[in-house]
């Protein structure tokens, strides 16, 4: 399994996990605030985790050049 596939599956995993999120927010099926900001905490903490794979991809990916 080379770095590529590896992040791409890491990637993948956290968009899954993001979107399910998403829709537990969206349906609005947080029985409480404290629930709904913590929800929403996760998603944030997603969006970031995504964020820097994406950026340590590119990086990657300039060095191959």
């Amino acid at each position: 399994l080379n770095d590529y596939k590896l992040l791409a599956h890491v990637a993948r995993e956290i968009g899954t996990a993001k979107q399910d999120q998403e829709v537990f927010v969206a349906s609005g099926r947080a029985a409480s605030i404290e629930e709904y900001r913590s929800v929403c905490g996760v998603i944030r903490g997603l969006n970031l985790a995504e964020n820097i794979i994406n950026e340590l991809v590119q990086k990657m990916e300039k060095s191959d050049d």
